[in-house]
């Protein structure tokens, strides 16, 4: 599909900002929790004192990544009790809203792996075979068995995510290498590798958003003209089949990861939020 026709029915049809709608909410919550972590440093005013691995708001609250604060409990050695409060808090949240909104509404990784995306859409670049999905699985079963071996959270060396914040809000450019080369894997080597294929913190965040009420549902499936733009914007392709050719129309696939790029596309309003408990209990009234 060419560049000039991506999406162009939608925009005729809804005009751009409707069409771009949920992408430039994300970027804003991406950027507005970036910044609330930066006006520490930079301005003194510290909301928020630390990253996304490990951080309190006003110096109360404890908040923590559950991926850094199991490492901790695989190295053998028992995690301080705000690291504990801290990761079940984020898990419940993530849990309730759904575990892969953070991937596409809060992690700053994400701009840079829609950029290789956006790129290669810009260039026309042909399709490259995908990785195999469950990889990320296993890099989380790596990432769990490291601590164990060396007695470390030796992932968070490494981490993609606190390497953005260090970078951004310390002025650090150790690891940003790193960076570089997410970017150049997700252009030239497969699509969306990093984020669809090799992240353990998304994968540990799929497991947790299995239980999520919140679902982007194809609530009028009938209306598709299969103009494959939701497939061609869609960093998880594959949980879209099921919604708008199977019996159930709403993704429940953990792979989604709500980034509502679906709901922008599509010119004839296909897609839309739904809280599933709230649809099965007016179908129990």
């Amino acid at each position: 599909m060419s560049q000039a026709k991506f999406a162009q029915a939608a925009i005729d049809e809804l005009g751009w900002f409707k069409a771009h709608r949920f992408l430039l909410l994300r970027r804003s919550c991406q950027l507005i929790v970036l910044s609330l972590f930066a006006i520490g440093p930079w301005l003194g005013l510290w909301l928020f004192k630390g990253n996304l691995s490990a951080s309190e708001f006003m110096g109360v609250v404890p908040l923590a990544d559950p991926l850094t604060t199991l490492q901790v409990f695989m190295t053998g050695h028992l995690p301080e009790i705000s690291l504990i409060v801290g990761g079940a808090l984020i898990a419940l949240f993530y849990a309730l809203a759904g575990g892969r909104v953070f991937c596409s509404w809060v992690c700053p990784v994400n701009m840079i792996t829609d950029a290789a995306s956006w790129l290669r859409r810009k260039l026309a670049l042909p399709r490259i075979a995908e990785l195999p999905r469950n990889l990320r699985y296993y890099m989380l079963a790596m990432v769990m068995i490291l601590p164990m071996l060396s007695g470390i959270t030796a992932w968070e060396w490494v981490n993609p995510v606190p390497l953005v914040y260090r970078a951004v809000l310390f002025g650090s450019l150790t690891g940003l290498w790193i960076l570089v080369v997410i970017f150049l894997l997700d252009l030239l080597i497969s699509e969306r590798a990093w984020c669809g294929h090799l992240c353990p913190t998304g994968a540990l965040f799929a497991l947790l958003g299995k239980v999520s009420p919140i679902k982007v549902s194809a609530t009028r499936a009938g209306a598709c003209d299969n103009c494959m733009d939701c497939f061609e914007v869609c960093p998880e392709r594959q949980v879209l089949k099921p919604a708008l050719k199977g019996s159930n129309p709403m993704i429940v696939d953990s792979d989604c990861t709500q980034c509502g790029r679906c709901i922008d596309v599509c010119a004839q309003r296909v897609f839309q939020y739904q809280n599933r408990i709230a649809i099965k209990a007016e179908n129990n009234q």
